[in-house]
């Protein structure tokens, strides 16, 4: 965490990995070696020795990758940070850290599809059962919860429907059984939300999404307590999802100005999902901050902003939502979420590849559905290239 807490988080973003600075760079130096040397075997074995070492190999560490893990902790309110290859990395090696054959895990009916498939088919092939639950139910997960439950999976808000997750409520009905919890923040960001304050354990994010903020990397990274990280980083170098030190030094420079980012995104995000709500052709507008949403409560109470993605319901089915999407013109029709450019995904159309009607419907995908990841051009701008593919899309309204 910062050795200043009452810095604000646009100082933290740009100070507080100050102290790992060895040189007089002022923009810090891409450390693109496999391997560093030691002076002598004394320090070879010290080097070998210390968990996530940042000069002995970077599948172990790496000084790009120390410098941002101090900035992630500190955004989060953690102790530190670990660096993984990608979100499904920084997922997969806080799970699999944890379990083990005739452990029981509890995870949510709507995950990110990559998450779903870890407890749908990956999971119960090593013997580890999993139940999913409603995540706007507290009552399902608490009687989902078993003698050997090991942890609870979050991800809130949920991809792609917004649905969210009482984080509080989970962390008590958790933290006195000793069952572990995890929240993947992707979707609402270190600025947005908090999920360690509330009482969560550990908080993973896909850094290639709003952390990096350029669709130009592929990250992911685990916030969590010391002692955890060292039981996290024996099972991250066996399963070797490693950062690249490029990616690292891009995620580093993206979360420089990730509070500016956050505060245009979210700003324009609300603006345009209230917008949307106003327009005939639109059925259904899903924002955390909307008074509209079912969770609003509880998004003013767990959230600061709403996050960059906007999801709708068109007023027509598979083919016109399809024609609308095509008709955008400043949105790129694109998966990902939280960068400078909008992009734009027909959910249905993006997921049945890999999930069947049966499934999209029981992850409340309907054919309409359109998920909208707000970006920096102009909400005035965006909000006429939405006007007009409505109205090509739907000329009777």
């Amino acid at each position: 965490m910062s050795d200043h807490p009452a810095w604000h988080a646009a100082t933290r973003l740009l100070h507080d990995d100050a102290a790992l600075n060895e040189d007089a760079a002022v923009v810090p130096p891409i450390h693109y070696s496999a391997t560093f040397r030691a002076r002598d075997a004394a320090e070879f074995a010290e080097m070998a020795n210390r968990p996530r070492h940042p000069r002995y190999y970077t599948r172990y560490g790496n000084p790009v990758h120390e410098r941002v893990a101090r900035v992630m902790a500190a955004l989060e309110g953690t102790e530190t940070a670990l660096l993984t290859a990608s979100g499904m990395g920084a997922i997969s090696t806080a799970v699999l850290a944890h379990v083990q054959a005739g452990d029981h895990v509890v995870a949510q009916t709507r995950h990110y599809m990559s998450t779903a498939k870890l407890f749908d088919e990956l999971l119960p092939r090593f013997g580890v059962q999993a139940t999913l639950v409603e995540q706007s139910d507290a009552a399902a997960l608490e009687a989902a919860l078993r003698p050997n439950t090991r942890l609870v999976m979050l991800e809130t808000p949920a991809n792609p429907t917004l649905v969210l997750t009482d984080l509080r409520t989970v962390a008590a009905l958790a933290r006195p059984r000793g069952i572990l919890t995890i929240a993947d923040n992707t979707f609402a960001g270190p600025l947005n939300q908090r999920p360690h304050e509330l009482g969560i354990d550990i908080v993973v994010h896909s850094a290639t999404k709003q952390l990096g903020g350029h669709h130009d990397l592929t990250a992911g990274v685990i916030c969590c307590s010391e002692a955890q990280a060292e039981r996290l980083w024996r099972t991250h170098i066996t399963l070797g999802a490693v950062l690249s030190p490029m990616d690292a030094w891009l995620l580093l420079r993206g979360l420089r100005t990730l509070d500016v980012r956050l505060e245009r995104i979210n700003a324009s995000a609300l603006a345009l999902a209230q917008w949307l709500e106003r327009q005939p052709a639109v059925e259904r507008v899903y924002y955390p901050l909307l008074e509209s949403h079912p969770q609003h409560a509880l998004a003013r109470a767990q959230m600061r902003g709403g996050g960059p993605v906007i999801a709708f319901a068109l007023r027509g089915g598979f083919e016109a939502t399809g024609r609308f999407v095509a008709a955008l013109e400043l949105a790129t029709h694109a998966v990902s979420l939280g960068g400078v450019e909008s992009l734009v995904v027909h959910t249905a159309a993006m997921w049945a590849g890999t999930m069947n009607e049966a499934q999209l419907a029981a992850a409340g995908i309907p054919p309409n559905f359109v998920r909208f990841s707000v970006g920096l051009e102009h909400p005035e701008d965006l909000k006429r290239d939405l006007a007009q593919a409505l109205a090509r899309a739907f000329p009777e309204h």
